[in-house]
């Protein structure tokens, strides 16, 4: 199932920069997979200072990119928007309200808004308190595109009216992210932006084992941790990651912690990029849990779960280095086959054309019947 080349407009948080945001990392690999499927990816970015300072990747190679100062300015661009097959607001884009309301006005093609934090964003919408979206967009936009499965597609359609609300999970670019030689520098290791949500287990399945494990070594990645955190002298810190050394810091580590926030975890059925980047690096992943986690990867047989210091020291003395490859392996062949840039790009022209099915068969030589296309 294929459609024609599309011209796509994207409006998220950042692309060039990975600086304390997750977006840039999951736009970066579906819009290189959107480019590899023949289609033209422009993204709209807020020129803001603290991603101006820290822009990893300023010029892709495989989008256009739009650095805007202001809603004003963005008006410039309404040929763009208007003349978009499909135009896609993203979750946390500054201003996204008053976005969102000029691109519903304004685009002809389908209009979608990706929410890369709907846990959070739900939580918050019914009173108010999300810059980005308000209740009376979600029944504008044609699709809702969620990070988080599950009961909450349900409950965007039926209790906030989106007519249509998909799960277009994160997902890894399987050719910068796998298994490479490497010394097994940290016996447990994390990635991940500070989160006051998220620090309880990070001082429970890390720090705490960290105390328990006193000859080995640890290490957590991330900006933004509190200068008060009384790190033990085996957990080395490093300040920021850039993507382009993901990999390499996978591949270093024994095993590698996957940390869920509170709303994710609350929601279920919301896997984090760092889960299906890890896996495609073969490190075995040790977990918290959360409702949905063994759809996305087996317990004990693709992925660890640890609830408390105590099982986490458990699992990491346990399990023997033929094991822990065998866990590595395991999860890289179930990412590997469904969890690519490449399939959720497919998946997504499978939701463009659920809207558009004139479209799609006029792109597979049907004729077009001449009827509106429905809407979900």
């Amino acid at each position: 199932m294929t459609v024609n080349p599309l011209r796509i407009a994207i409006f998220g948080l950042s692309i060039t920069s990975s600086w304390g945001n997750g977006h840039a990392t999951t736009y970066r690999a579906l819009v290189r997979a959107l480019h590899r499927r023949g289609h033209e990816v422009q993204f709209f970015e807020r020129d803001a200072t603290w991603y101006a300072h820290n822009r990893d990747l300023p010029e892709p190679g495989f989008c256009g990119v739009t650095l805007y100062e202001s809603l004003d300015a963005l008006r410039g661009f309404a040929d763009r928007v208007r003349d978009a097959d499909l135009v896609i607001v993203g979750s946390y884009v500054p201003e996204g309200i008053a976005v969102g309301d000029w691109v519903l006005e304004t685009a002809r093609g389908v209009t979608a808004f990706y929410d890369i934090d709907t846990p959070v964003t739900l939580a918050r919408l019914p009173r108010g308190e999300v810059d980005y979206l308000t209740v009376e967009q979600v029944r504008r936009y044609d699709m809702y595109l969620s990070f988080t499965g599950g009961p909450t597609l349900n409950r965007i359609e039926q209790e906030f009216g989106s007519p249509m609300a998909r799960a277009l999970y994160c997902s890894v670019d399987e050719d910068v992210y796998f298994p490479e030689q490497a010394k097994r520098h940290w016996r447990l290791g994390y990635m991940g932006t500070y989160s006051a949500d998220r620090q309880p287990t990070v001082e429970r399945l890390l720090i705490g084992v960290a105390e328990q494990m006193p000859t080995e070594r640890f290490v957590v990645a991330g900006p933004q941790y509190p200068t008060d955190i009384r790190w033990p002298v085996n957990v080395q810190r490093i300040q920021h990651l850039a993507p382009d050394h993901h990999r390499s810091f996978y591949n270093s580590q024994a095993v590698t912690l996957n940390v869920t926030r509170a709303d994710m975890i609350a929601a279920g059925h919301s896997p984090s990029v760092r889960l299906f980047e890890a896996a495609a690096c073969g490190t075995p992943i040790l977990s918290d849990w959360w409702e949905g986690l063994d759809g996305f990867f087996e317990p004990d047989r693709e992925i660890l779960i640890a609830r408390s210091s105590e099982e986490a020291v458990e699992r990491l003395a346990s399990v023997s280095t033929e094991r822990r490859a065998m866990l590595g392996m395991q999860a890289r062949s179930r990412v590997l086959a469904g969890h690519t840039a490449m399939h959720r790009a497919m998946e997504l022209e499978q939701f463009y054309t659920a809207v558009r099915p004139s479209l799609f068969a006029v792109a597979n030589g049907h004729a077009d019947t001449g009827k509106p296309a429905p809407v979900g």
